[in-house]
């Protein structure tokens, strides 16, 4: 698969994976920013992508980034339609208790690309069952 990609920055980063095998490429800030606690900032990438058709790129938090300092992606996993254009953003968000610095070149989500698969949905007035049927949270214990 190929994916067209385009700095939008001089100091943009494109995306890399960071080990074989990896699921999501690094996704990259292209500026330098604070996130307060309890805030939230969009982080711009300074990137554009071109999907193929029938693909979608999904933004997802980086483990170490939550872990260490309470910082994830707000609208996880954030959706990016194979048709925008536009420069990829990231919001971020401070769930811990200290000022986050946000630096130039840091690594600060990760982007998985997957296939979309687009059903017929068809309107009916019964469903078969099932042996969980109704049960949602909470339905299976502790």
């Amino acid at each position: 698969m190929l994916v067209k990609i385009k700095k939008l920055r001089e100091n943009a980063k494109l995306p890399e994976y960071a080990h074989p095998g990896d699921a999501g490429m690094d996704l990259f800030s292209a500026q330098e920013l604070l996130i307060n606690p309890g805030e939230s900032a969009l982080v711009a990438t300074g990137i554009a992508i071109e999907l193929p058709r029938g693909t979608e790129a999904q933004v997802r938090p980086r483990s170490g980034l939550a872990l260490k300092h309470q910082i994830t992606v707000l609208n996880t996993p954030g959706t990016i339609d194979e048709g925008y254009r536009g420069e990829i953003g990231v919001i971020l968000i401070n769930h811990g208790r200290q000022v986050f610095k946000v630096e130039e070149g840091m690594k600060i989500a990760q982007m998985v690309i997957n296939e979309v698969i687009k059903p017929r949905l068809v309107e009916c007035s019964d469903l078969s069952t099932s042996e969980r049927g109704q049960g949602g949270f909470g339905s299976t214990g502790v």
